[in-house]
């Protein structure tokens, strides 16, 4: 069906607002995000929220039915990237040693992509885990942990690894040395997250005492 002049540019007004509309709500989770993490989200309120986004609270919600929606897509979009990033690591690394070092690497680069999403992510567990509304975190949780089992067992079990490790410990050892940076790392700063990966997995790998 042919388009009429006034309905292309009908279609062409939709298609920017609806552009715009995409960027702004983008915009406005970035900054919830960024706030949820250095105040904590139960003492961030959507007023908070529109005075740094520099909007009334009322316009607020003409993207977002409320404070919960916007941290359940802030985390939807975080965890799901994740899992996607370290089940694609552990899929195509040639062996386990590759692959566990792909996912340290890759951690410390999503630290310093998105270390707001992080922060959050680490200081809001406890909320987390024990809300109904927010279980899709502990599931997608023990997704990734079991990526990162499963990589160990492999490498212990291929001699990469050293076979009197505990599975579950060193990934709990490697998990939480990792994910912690993001309460010191800057990423404007002059140790980068490639350097710092470095510097961990020389330490991971090696040792610390000299040989």
């Amino acid at each position: 069906m042919a388009t009429t002049k006034g309905g292309a540019a009908t279609a062409r007004k939709k298609g920017a607002g609806a552009g715009a509309g995409s960027a702004r709500r983008t915009q406005l989770l970035a900054i919830a995000a960024e706030m949820f993490a250095s105040r904590g989200y139960t003492q961030t309120t959507v007023r908070d929220i529109a005075d740094e986004a520099g909007i009334l609270s009322g316009s607020l919600y003409h993207h977002f039915a409320s404070k919960d929606e916007m941290l359940t897509e802030i985390l939807q979009d975080f965890m799901g990237s994740l899992l996607r990033q370290f089940r694609t690591i552990a899929e195509e690394a040639g062996t386990p040693r590759a692959a566990l070092d792909g996912l340290v690497r890759s951690s410390f680069e999503i630290i310093h992509r998105t270390p707001h999403a992080v922060a959050l992510y680490q200081n809001e567990a406890n909320f987390l885990g024990s809300t109904p509304e927010f279980s899709f975190v502990t599931k997608a949780s023990r997704q990734v942990e079991k990526v990162w089992l499963d990589v160990l067992r492999a490498g212990i079990a291929s001699g990469d690894f050293r076979p009197e490790l505990e599975p579950t410990t060193t990934y709990r050892f490697i998990r939480d040395g990792v994910w912690s940076t993001v309460r010191w790392y800057d990423p404007s700063g002059r140790l980068q997250h490639g350097t710092l990966a470095d510097q961990y997995l020389a330490i991971l790998d090696g040792g610390l005492l000299a040989s």
